[in-house]
């Protein structure tokens, strides 16, 4: 019996040998023939585009802001905006008064800011409007941290009462950060809320792209930031190149980026190489979700 337990295990070696390669599959691997769930994302046009302007800015001396929109809207600025009340606001609208004008926005707030300016925007303008607090309120700062106050609030609205049954959305809402004497972090935009007409509110949040990264054509125009991000040097005079450029799967290296990872939130891969892993492949965060950025044939 021991003599053919022996000869067992010198047939078998024999019959696989040592120099054979084997592929192990670990456990890891197998997670990858589980398909990650598509967001279903509903599109919808938004009306209004924010960015910071050019020149400094500070809350002595103000901040311009670059607004263009589809229509023509109002540009409220709120400076010193109570965080709470600004919270309250948004509840409101979330509740029963639907926030599409400037009036309901100066209402809801209860006029719990230091200054409020107002500007007309014409349809396409991106002429720059320059917002500052007059001198004689003698305000140099919002305090120490933590703060009650917001620097900055930008409420964008549409003017004409048309427009605003046209669009599912009806507001946005853009909290800004202008550095002062007690907190001199560069001027940046913090929040961005989406108000629709139903009274829901949608947080506007970035895709994290390559700054290489080419425009997909059948992308509808963005805010200048996302163009900056997108374009990258806006000076390419060769055509073959850019297009290059748009091919530029962070997997394959050849198909379009076309795939936005949640909760990451990189947009890097093309939709063939998004089926084959779980994981985002610039940070490493395991994908729950992820949306198309344009819609593809024979996908």
């Amino acid at each position: 019996m021991e003599f053919r337990g022996i000869l067992g295990k010198l047939e078998a070696t024999k019959r696989f040998g040592f120099d054979v390669p084997v592929i192990l599959r670990s456990y890891d691997e197998m997670e990858f023939l589980i398909p990650t769930p598509e967001k279903r994302m509903v599109q919808e046009t938004n009306p209004f585009s924010l960015a910071l302007g050019s020149g400094p800015a500070c809350v002595s001396d103000g901040v311009s802001l670059r607004p263009c929109c589809l229509e023509r809207c109002v540009l409220n600025c709120f400076w010193g905006c109570e965080v709470s009340a600004l919270q309250g606001a948004l509840h409101i609208h979330q509740q029963n008064l639907r926030l599409t004008s400037p009036q309901h926005f100066l209402e809801a707030l209860h006029h719990r800011f230091h200054y409020h300016e107002s500007f007309c925007i014409n349809s396409g303008d991106e002429q720059e409007c320059h917002t500052c607090i007059p001198a004689d309120q003698r305000i140099t700062d919002f305090g120490p941290l933590p703060r009650k106050h917001y620097p900055l609030v930008a409420v964008l609205t549409l003017a004409d009462n048309e427009a605003r049954n046209q669009y599912y959305i009806v507001a946005n809402v853009i909290v800004i950060h202008v550095p002062d004497g007690k907190y001199n972090l560069s001027a940046r935009i913090l929040f961005q809320y989406l108000l629709s007409q139903q009274g829901k509110m949608h947080e506007l949040k970035p895709l994290f792209m390559s700054a290489e990264m080419h425009r997909p054509p059948n992308l509808e125009k963005s805010s200048q930031p996302v163009e900056e991000q997108m374009d990258g040097n806006s000076n390419r005079e060769d055509s073959d190149c850019s297009e290059e450029m748009g091919r530029n799967c962070v997997i394959c290296q050849n198909a379009g980026v076309n795939r936005v990872l949640l909760p990451c939130r990189h947009a890097c891969v093309c939709d063939s190489c998004m089926l084959h892993f779980q994981h985002c492949p610039i940070c490493r965060a395991f994908v729950l979700e992820s949306f198309a950025l344009r819609t593809t044939s024979g996908i």
